[in-house]
């Protein structure tokens, strides 16, 4: 991710978070929107991991993170006018491929247990749900119920 990328992937990520909360209780409250703004937008100058940037037709069309744990994907945002061609998956395959070559054995992706397209994408690309509650998301100030997947890899 270049200097240049930073503005367009905050967007990215807020536009697509957008889109995957519409209607949602919990986050139609302007605080909470104005939390995941700001987190978004913040986030690339902040970003101490792995980061890779999609593009398609010229554009950034997603983004993915690998941060705190060698495991763990922790961001996949792809664009709302991109969703549905396969960035998502490419992204994933990408830290998939960069977490196995580093000799780790499992694969771990947290999501929002109500963000169904996401679930359905990480079980596309072969995780399994192996936890399922309620987290407090400090970030956003409420709680969330959050689904934890794993892969095993090689």
């Amino acid at each position: 991710m270049t200097l240049a990328d930073h503005h367009v992937v905050g967007e990215v990520g807020f536009a697509a978070w957008k889109t995957s909360t519409a209607g949602e209780a919990g986050f139609t409250d302007p605080s909470v929107i104005e939390a995941a703004r700001k987190a978004f937008l913040d986030y690339p100058v902040k970003a101490k991991g792995d980061v890779a940037v999609a593009e398609l037709e010229g554009r950034v069309a997603g983004w993915g993170a690998r941060e705190d744990q060698p495991d763990s994907i922790s961001d996949i945002w792809v664009d709302p006018a991109f969703q549905g061609r396969g960035i998502g998956s490419a992204l994933v395959r990408y830290f998939l491929e960069r977490i196995e070559t580093e000799g780790l054995s499992i694969a771990r992706i947290h999501t929002r247990a109500t963000n169904a397209g996401a679930t359905r994408l990480y079980q596309r690309c072969g995780f399994s749900v192996v936890w399922r509650g309620e987290e407090f998301d400090s970030g956003l100030g409420i709680p969330l119920e959050k689904l934890h997947l794993e892969k095993r890899l090689g």
